[in-house]
Formats: C-alpha cells, sequence, structure tokens
C-alpha cells in the first residue's frame, strides 16, 4: 500500500447540505452513513475512464469500521502503521488500505470527502501509471480488488499533522483487501467482461452474494438483497418480549405450587 497524504481541509468543491456539529457526527453503526458510504464509493467505481472490466462491487465491512474508528480517536494526520503485516487488524484480511479526509465540521460530509479523494483522478496518468501530486486516495477508491469498506468520522478539537485547523472533523475509511500497490488499479474494458466466474453485473460492477455476504447496506436495491431499515420500536419488544414470557411463566409455576387451589390447570 503506497502511503499518501493530502491536505483536504481547503478542498471546498463539494460542500455538505447538513452542517454537523462535534455531538451529531455519526456513528459507524448509523445507517444512513454506512449506506451513504458505501453509496458514495460504489458510485465511482463504477463510472471510472477508462471504463473497468473487473471492479468489484464494494460492501460494509463493521470490523474494518471500529478499526477506522479506533484509530480515528487519536487525531492524528498519519497512517495507521499496523494495517499491514506482521500485524493483523482484521481476521479474513492479511492487507488493509486506508484513506484519511480532515477538514472543518461545516463542510464536512461523506460525499464531499469521498469526493475529495476521487478528484485526484486529475493528477493520475491511467497509460503510464504516474502521479502528478496526490493521487492515492484515488487509486484506493477503484482499486478493482478491494471489495470491503469500512468507514468512521471523529471529532477533534486538534488533530496532530494538521495543527492548522481546530474543531474538525476527521474521516477515515478503511478497505480490503488493500490497494495502492504499484499496478493498474483496475483493468481496463468493457465493463464486467472480466468479473470473475459466477459473478452478476451490476451498475458496472460485479457482485456475488458469496464473496460479499451481506444482507444490507447496499448502495442500491437489488432484487434478492433488500435492505430493510432498523425500527427501534420492533427491535426493543423483541429484546424486551423474551424476557418478560419467562418470568411470567416462572410466577405461575412459583404460585401454582403454593398455592395449588389458586389457580387449576383444568
Amino acid at each position: 500500500m503506497r502511503v499518501t497524504l493530502a491536505v483536504t481541509a481547503c478542498m471546498l468543491s463539494v460542500v455538505s447540505s447538513v452542517s454537523y456539529s462535534a455531538d451529531t457526527l455519526p456513528d459507524i453503526e448509523n445507517e444512513g452513513f454506512i449506506k451513504e458510504c458505501v453509496r458514495m464509493h460504489n458510485k465511482f467505481r463504477s463510472g471510472v475512464t477508462p471504463t473497468a472490466s473487473d471492479m468489484l462491487y464494494m460492501t460494509w465491512d463493521p470490523v474494518l469500521a471500529r478499526i477506522a474508528k479506533a484509530w480515528a480517536r487519536n487525531c492524528q494526520f498519519a497512517h495507521n502503521v499496523r494495517l499491514k503485516p506482521p500485524h493483523k487488524l482484521h481476521p479474513n484480511f492479511t492487507s488493509l488500505g486506508e484513506n484519511l479526509w480532515t477538514g472543518s465540521l461545516s463542510i464536512f460530509s461523506v460525499s464531499s470527502a469521498i469526493t475529495d479523494w476521487y478528484e485526484e483522478v486529475q493528477y493520475y496518468n491511467f497509460k503510464t501509471r504516474k502521479c502528478d501530486k496526490v493521487c492515492g486516495h484515488y487509486t484506493q477508491v477503484v482499486w478493482a480488488d478491494s471489495y470491503k469498506v469500512g468507514c468512521a468520522v471523529q471529532f477533534c478539537p486538534r488533530v496532530s499533522g494538521f495543527e492548522s485547523l481546530g474543531s474538525g472533523a476527521h474521516f477515515i475509511c478503511n478497505y480490503a483487501p488493500a490497494g495502492n500497490y504499484p499496478t493498474w488499479p483496475y483493468k481496463k474494458g468493457s465493463t464486467c467482461s472480466a468479473c470473475p466466474s459466477h459473478d452478476n453485473c451490476l451498475d458496472n460492477l460485479c457482485v456475488n452474494p458469496q464473496r460479499d455476504k451481506v444482507t444490507r447496506y447496499y448502495s442500491a436495491v437489488f432484487p434478492d438483497w433488500p435492505i430493510f431499515p432498523r425500527n427501534r420500536y420492533i427491535s426493543l419488544f423483541l429484546i424486551v418480549t423474551p424476557p418478560i414470557l419467562i418470568l411470567t411463566v416462572i410466577i405461575i409455576i412459583l404460585v401454582k405450587h403454593k398455592y395449588p387451589h389458586l389457580l387449576p390447570l383444568n
């Protein structure tokens, strides 16, 4: 993984329509945040130029999100050195990729941060694989073999390595498998023409439920993998009801044992 850093606080090309505060930044379990992270990555992956023949559909990974959250809490504008061997932070992947974005709360949004990463495409020459400036964030976003992503955003009063910014949003995405090796990020060709066997094609991307193993958080409504929104009241009911029923049965048994003629069973 090529380590690249970009000063993104001054990138104001896309301004968030939602202004966050230190207390309102979304957590890694926020479904809107998750779906937006996945949607923006797949939007850019499906529309690369030249077109990709082997671009995998990217899906959410909660372990990657927890890794990103743990590192984001350090408020350092630097890559996590434990993402590569001999360290192993993820049970299924040996090497992880990472993108960083730091900026003020007023300009942060998932879409603006990921767009800033993708816009590094202007510095990347696909034919020669040369980069005029910073473009490692772009190549990781469109790395064909990276099909899992997990992101987190952290409020930081100060970010080490980014001292000019105060009270900022520190946004990190981790990827698996890692990208940014010194090869082309994807194979040029007709979309989905070089997908792995047994894959389907969705929005110019290679999808496979056995590989992805997801039932929620898809950025598009795929016929076999619908998105079911969580209802907190139903969830609470399902959690509370079994203990109440068990307790009720226990009370009935105890009362019946102490007062056998009070509650005849027949």
